[in-house]
């Protein structure tokens, strides 16, 4: 392993083990092999069958359709069937829907089980995996339902990132994007200097721009582990854009990006942004294969996801707005004002 770290991360009463740049094959060491259920993407399934073994694997079918009631109530009956108890770890193998999904089934399964994850895909390493948020969507209003609670250990394994489309490697890229524009802007200068390595998964830029992003989420997460504050700066690019993921059906990565561009505009009108800077973080998500502008867009529904935002208090959104590279501030905007603002930048 020339590049690895090994992380041990307390919130509250839960410690979570990062294991960055170590083989899933860690997970032998990690967990019982008589009482752990491997729960996998179904994709992941085909291309890693070495996972499967030696535990009881249940698989979860690729995409965000998974993250319903439909699919929770399949997999308790798959953990009931197994005669699964409270001694059990539940370990999910995936990108984020099963981040997700198998975080929010150990936190309701009889009432607590632990877990851990093997995230496969550059988004979850960096993102999903991290911070112990958890859920469903429900209809067409995203991860409405969840919880919070830390995985026991995340086995972050590049070896496994081979196998991605060019889509997933650009949706966990705009997710790096957003760790430098909030919070380093020297890991913005560095995926600037980086890029075709970046973009090739060259193993010493890869675990640096994995750590360092790691390393960010979870500063902010000890910080403010229920996102009363400061954890709402993850949040930068992702107001709008979950309503674009959902209203047309893109890529998480490409309606975070185009969610970027357009909070660099208000940043610009509202928190001292300067174009030269807002037209710096435009290039590098276009450097990055990221959109940062889309056909039009049918504003009601869009609007109908705002007001339905895990965000909203009453009718304020918190809105989080660039002051420069590398610094972000959270701004309370009527939902009213933006309904003005946003098809202007759009």
């Amino acid at each position: 392993m020339a590049f690895s770290r090994l992380i041990h991360h307390t919130i509250g009463q839960e410690t979570t083990a990062y294991y960055v740049g170590y083989s899933w094959r860690q997970l032998h060491e990690l967990v019982p092999a008589d009482r752990t259920v491997l729960l996998i993407d179904e994709h992941v399934a085909q291309l890693h069958q070495q996972l499967c073994v030696p535990w009881p694997t249940v698989i979860i079918p690729s995409g965000e359709a998974s993250k319903s009631w439909d699919r929770m109530h399949n997999l308790i009956d798959e953990l009931c069937r197994l005669q699964v108890d409270r001694s059990w770890f539940l370990v999910g193998v995936g990108g984020g829907v099963v981040t997700d999904l198998v975080g929010f089934l150990a936190a309701i399964y009889m009432r607590g089980l632990s877990f851990g994850f093997v995230p496969t895909t550059l988004l979850a390493q960096v993102d999903a995996s991290i911070g112990g948020k958890n859920g469903i969507d429900f209809g067409k209003y995203k991860n409405l339902i969840g919880t919070i609670r830390q995985p026991a250990f995340v086995v972050i394994d590049s070896a496994l990132l081979q196998t991605l489309p060019q889509q997933e490697w650009q949706n966990g890229f705009a997710e790096i994007i957003k760790y430098a524009c909030i919070a380093d802007r020297d890991l913005f200068d560095f995926l600037e200097t980086h890029r075709e390595q970046a973009l090739q998964g060259e193993a010493e830029t890869l675990f640096h721009v994995v750590l360092t992003s790691l390393q960010h989420k979870l500063h902010i997460v000890a910080t403010d582990p229920y996102e009363k504050g400061v954890r709402r700066f993850l949040n930068f690019g992702h107001t709008l854009g979950h309503a674009i993921e959902k209203v047309i059906e893109i890529p998480h990565g490409q309606a975070i990006s185009v969610g970027m561009r357009v909070a660099c505009q208000l940043s610009q009108k509202l928190s001292g942004l300067t174009p030269t800077e807002s037209e710096r973080i435009q290039r590098l998500l276009q450097a990055y294969g990221l959109p940062t502008t889309l056909p039009d867009i049918d504003w009601n529904e869009v609007w109908d996801c705002l007001h339905h935002d895990k965000k909203r208090e009453k009718d304020i959104l918190h809105f989080i707005l660039l002051e420069t590279i590398g610094r972000a501030r959270m701004e309370p905007i009527p939902i009213q004002q933006l309904e003005q603002l946003l098809p202007v930048y759009w």
